[in-house]
């Protein structure tokens, strides 16, 4: 439980941070200076997110985090007290941008290699199911008070608000114990000296020669790819195609948040699903269908509900996808097996809105949300070729 409101505090503090950064951005420079500033922390974090991986599981991943956030810590009160004091500059805010987006590289694969170390392999699913509804709660309840405290002393104010969550996030790790764990390491990286990019190897290799991690790897990136561009930029034209305006967008991105919080209850309360395998296989099939059909439901409210029911059903595949990597995962690989699926969904899925808007533009929403449907059922598809994953369960 303080893990857990660590990884909240941590995940309301990033929320924060980023309007706090976009308003502060948007003081000093134009619209195209605001979205470089806003877009360079993912750089290094796309770029570095397999090393932060191999880093967590080198040193352990309590220590790693620690460090991670006592300089996120450091870095975002620096920024508040600079924005106090200076009107502001752009490269003070790149450099803002840039080393929090390196932390970040190693804060999110060792945060997330932390639940088997603090906990039992029984209580996965239970735990990815708190996470899930600390992320949505964290990016729900982010903005509205980055509003307040900008509206209060501007973007400073919001700065200082994220340091003050970050520093009590840091006290709360400091109290988390994780228990030692039996490693059994196979080496299968050429012979040579112990070196990070040896580590690397061996972790990718291990990724790729596991009969049930590297499926569901590759499963998870796959629908992962298939969804973001119809989640995060496809409702704006869906939207705008059907005339629903801004309001109708807005109850369609809070019909997938209700199912996605169901979802993540769901794992909470029950902790382990019956034939986990077969679950996962169903839930990505059935989000899959639920993207393609997006464009040919005539009317909001239908599509509300469809967004509801693909946010329950992508949620529970997400949730049961982690639980049983984490479950399998050799300890000595947590850090990296998580930094690579870390990857997927946060510095490879962003990549997908040029090509999303390309197809709108060339074939038409019908189109680029099908392409969507496709590239998440292929992910299905690779999951039901395995019988591992087929036969997979939970502690």
């Amino acid at each position: 439980m303080r893990w857990l409101a660590a990884y909240t505090l941590s995940i309301l503090g990033d929320s924060i941070y980023f309007m706090a950064l976009g308003w502060a951005a948007n003081r000093v420079a134009g619209p195209a200076e605001v979205g470089f500033i806003v877009a360079s922390g993912a750089v290094p974090r796309a770029l570095l997110m397999l090393g932060g991986g191999v880093i967590a599981d080198r040193f352990g991943p309590r220590r790693v985090v620690i460090g991670s956030d006592a300089v996120r810590f450091v870095v975002i009160a620096a920024a508040a007290a600079a924005l106090a004091l200076t009107p502001g500059h752009v490269w003070l805010l790149i450099t803002v941008a840039l080393v929090f987006g390196a932390v970040d590289a190693l804060f999110m694969p060792a945060v997330g290699a932390l639940p088997p170390r603090i906990s039992t392999p029984d209580q996965l699913a239970r735990i990815q199911g708190m996470r899930a509804l600390a992320v949505r709660g964290g990016n729900t309840m982010g903005p509205p008070l980055a509003g307040f405290a900008m509206g209060v002393s501007g973007p400073e104010a919001a700065f200082a608000l994220a340091g003050v969550l970050f520093g009590v996030s840091l006290l709360l790790l400091l109290t988390v114990r994780s228990r030692p764990l039996e490693q059994n390491r196979d080496h299968h990286a050429p012979p040579g000296e112990n070196t990070a990019r040896r580590d690397l190897i061996e972790g990718l290799i291990f990724i790729r020669r596991h009969t049930l991690i590297g499926p569901l790897v590759l499963a998870a990136a796959l629908s992962e790819l298939g969804f973001a561009g119809p989640l995060n930029i496809g409702f704006v034209f869906l939207t705008s195609e059907h005339d629903w305006g801004a309001a109708g967008m807005g109850w369609i991105v809070a019909g997938f948040g209700v199912g996605a919080a169901a979802s993540a209850l769901v794992l909470a309360v029950l902790g382990r699903l019956p034939k986990a395998g077969y679950v996962l296989i169903t839930t990505t099939l059935v989000t899959s269908a639920c993207i393609a059909l997006f464009p040919v439901v005539p009317e909001l409210g239908l599509t509300v509900a469809l967004a509801a029911l693909a946010g329950l059903m992508g949620g529970i595949a997400g949730g049961l996808a982690q639980a049983l990597i984490q479950t399998a995962t050799d300890h000595a690989y947590l850090g990296r097996v998580t930094a690579v699926t870390s990857l997927a969904a946060l510095g490879l899925a962003p990549l997908t809105f040029p090509a999303f808007g390309a197809l709108v533009s060339y074939g038409g929403v019908d189109m680029a949300f099908r392409a969507g449907g496709v590239l998440s059922a292929i992910g299905m598809f690779v999951c039901l070729a395995s019988s591992t994953v087929r036969k997979a369960e939970l502690a």
